[in-house]
């Protein structure tokens, strides 16, 4: 049974996040021996709006098949999953971290989020039903990625991005994470701060119209170790 592992001694280990601020949204987390911190303010992912599952944040992502781009490259480090072609199959993959932080959560649960392109369609899924909990001392904490479709969410698509996310089987996906895996903060509530024209769903948060910040997450959270036991 392979097992990827991070300790994050060395560096980041490909892992970045999305957060808010000007500029590009994908950013470098902070990095020291033993240690990588994502903090808020994180962006907002609108791409998966109803009628698909809805707004959240991305804390930690990894790229888990194929070429990264420079961009990528930049704000990840080298990304040790990759580099060391770890199968792709995480059919009942038991992922294990070890964390701590501070968070102000505003209902949203830190939860494992799995994407493979399936027939020319990115499908993600989230895991819902077993969710990680962040506390200011250490803990360490399991997820096992059952493949029975009731312990999760498909986050599907905005009415504009069909062309590029969908929904497809979860059998299918955790049999080919050829995209990334990310730890999330899902689902946030967006708020929009004043009137807007039209149909909140169908304009981007923070780029068409402004939020109130303060119902979104708050806080940060750090790793300090994980592993991944592959079938």
């Amino acid at each position: 049974m392979p097992t990827y592992h991070e300790n994050f001694e060395a560096g980041p280990g490909g892992w970045f996040g999305y957060q808010d601020g000007p500029g590009q949204n994908q950013k470098m987390l902070e990095w020291s021996p033993g240690r990588l911190t994502s903090r808020s303010p994180w962006w907002i992912d609108y791409n998966h709006a109803p009628p698909g599952a809805g707004y959240f944040h991305m804390l930690f992502c990894l790229s888990t098949f194929g070429p990264q781009t420079e961009g990528t490259k930049e704000v990840g480090g080298p990304n040790g999953f990759i580099a060391n072609k770890f199968p792709i199959d995480f059919t009942a993959a038991r992922i294990t971290v070890r964390l701590n932080g501070e968070l102000r959560s505003q209902g949203a649960q830190l939860c494992v989020l799995l994407q493979g392109v399936v027939d020319g369609t990115c499908s993600g899924w989230v895991q819902t039903s077993n969710t990680m909990e962040v506390h200011r001392q250490q803990t360490e904490q399991s997820v096992i990625l059952d493949p029975d479709p009731v312990g999760w969410t498909a986050l599907g698509s905005r009415h504009d991005r069909t062309d590029m996310y969908g929904v497809k089987p979860l059998e299918s996906v955790l049999g080919h994470v050829d995209s990334n895996i990310m730890l999330l903060l899902f689902p946030v509530e967006v708020v929009p701060m004043g009137t807007i024209k039209g149909d909140m769903h169908q304009l981007r948060p923070g780029r068409d119209y402004p939020v109130w910040r303060h119902k979104l997450p708050e806080g940060y959270v750090t790793l300090h170790d994980l592993s991944i036991e592959l079938p």
